[in-house]
């Protein structure tokens, strides 16, 4: 049976899955993702990454007979290349740049409808990390032949084809605007257009293996290379291909991240949390994000779960609410950071601690589709779905919806995988969902209207 490789290159961990055609995952390769404090900068050490590649491919190619490669990554990574490789480390997107770069860079960034997303922290920006380069190393810069998002810079590398991408140019490059699907002005004032090679499709094969790699990896010389996807938009695309539409799709991990097919947004209206991604066909995926992870390990501590159904009955009786935020972004509430809080009677009872923390984060999640267009199916999945009722409260949240719930944990590498057959594929993909069980929950949507009106008001306050 023939298999795809999956590369999915996460900040802080890296992995290599084989997966069947329609995206199982039959092995999984995991490590860091290294970084050096420098010099010249604090960087990934993408050499020592591709040795861990390519012995992956290697020890993978072994057991399963792969047929195609295609990587996946984070948004905010991106690499200056010459002809060969890279001509400057892959900057870390958490490094802060120099002053100057991030005072000029919020001047010239341009409206919201351009960007896609908030200016967020650090060089997290491809176009900033690009204003860094050209000011700090002019003469590498001025030599350069393109500069890569990070799935297009892998594939770059396997086979020697330099192309652009839309899913991972409209993820906060800040040089493609999702909403009218054209580079940003940004793009054309700094005369950059000539690093920003022409775009092909996610799915497209743009090459083989380049031969001497293949010899090296014990692969055929077939094995075709794809150009590559953002890992949300891969996850998206999993429920696209699955037949799925009139969609939104609420993944959670460290980030709780909410998109949607619907139109009827203002994708010139900036919003906390708001994002304008693209789906593989480059139209507009509106989106919420926002770090709910995070606050949800803030406030459950050591607690462990699950969570249960009469701890929640418990809360919502008590009006015990968790209020926002407890990390150092403000997320949905502008003026909230660093002032989370745990209000309410139950607020010091370790037993209802896990179920609190994951009411908060689900009604974080919750606050997420109130930003979006309403659809007619909802799709939850990520690593809070572990717990059964942070889908069922969504469920609940939501009556209008059909509400599913995905406890497949691979869903970036799902996604991915599936674009190896996406110009073959006659029906819908495989898909294994369920409907949440609501059954002996508190009416929730008074208990959401108060937290509501106790976050925003609070959320203004200076």
């Amino acid at each position: 049976m023939s298999a795809v490789a999956v590369f999915d290159i996460g900040k802080t961990n890296v992995k290599l899955f084989a997966t069947t055609a329609d995206g199982a995952v039959l092995e999984e390769l995991s490590a860091p993702n290294c970084v050096l404090d420098g010099p010249p900068y604090r960087h990934h050490d993408l050499a020592a990454l591709e040795d861990w590649l390519l012995a992956g491919l290697a020890d993978l190619g072994r057991r399963h007979s792969i047929e195609a490669i295609v990587a996946c990554s984070h948004g905010s990574g991106g690499v200056l290349v010459g002809e060969d490789g890279a001509l400057m480390p892959m900057i870390d997107y958490e490094q802060d740049p120099p002053a100057d770069v991030a005072v000029d860079y919020a001047a010239m960034a341009g409206s919201f409808r351009e960007r896609g997303s908030a200016l967020m922290l650090g060089s997290a920006h491809l176009a900033r990390q690009m204003l860094w380069l050209e000011r700090g190393w002019p003469d590498a810069f001025a030599g350069a032949r393109a500069f890569l998002a990070l799935p297009q810079y892998w594939a770059f590398r396997l086979c020697g084809v330099a192309a652009g991408e839309v899913t991972s140019l409209a993820a906060q490059s800040h040089l493609w605007s999702g909403a009218d699907g054209a580079p940003t002005r940004l793009v054309k004032d700094r005369a950059w257009t000539h690093l920003l090679p022409p775009l092909r499709p996610a799915y497209e094969t743009l090459g083989t293996l380049k031969p001497e790699l293949a010899r090296r990896c014990g692969l055929s010389a077939e094995t075709r290379v794809l150009c590559g996807i953002h890992d949300s938009s891969a996850n998206f695309y999993r429920y696209q291909a699955a037949g799925l539409s009139d969609l939104t799709v609420v993944s959670t991990g460290t980030w709780i991240v909410a998109l949607t097919d619907r139109t009827g947004i203002d994708l010139s209206e900036e919003a906390p949390g708001r994002s304008c991604n693209a789906d593989v066909a480059g139209r507009p995926v509106p989106g919420m994000l926002t770090m709910g992870g995070r606050e949800f390990a803030a406030v459950s501590g050591v607690e462990r779960g699950p969570a249960t159904s009469k701890a929640l009955s418990r809360i919502v009786a008590s009006r015990t609410f968790v209020l926002p935020s407890f990390g150092a972004d403000d997320g949905l509430f502008p003026g909230t950071s660093r002032r989370g809080s745990v209000r309410g009677p139950l607020a010091g009872d370790p037993s209802v601690r896990f179920t609190l923390a994951l009411l908060y984060a689900a009604m974080l999640a919750n606050q997420c589709l109130r930003m979006l267009p309403a659809s007619r199916t909802l799709v939850i999945d990520g690593g809070l779905v572990r717990d059964p009722l942070f889908g069922a409260i969504l469920a609940a949240l939501n009556p209008g919806a059909r509400v599913l719930v995905n406890r497949d944990a691979h869903g970036t590498a799902a996604g991915a995988a599936l674009l190896a057959g996406h110009e073959m594929r006659r029906g819908p993909a495989p898909l294994s969902v369920e409907m949440p069980d609501i059954t002996g929950l508190p009416d929730l949507l008074p208990y959401w209207s108060h937290w509501r009106d106790l976050c925003h008001p609070w959320s203004q306050a200076s």
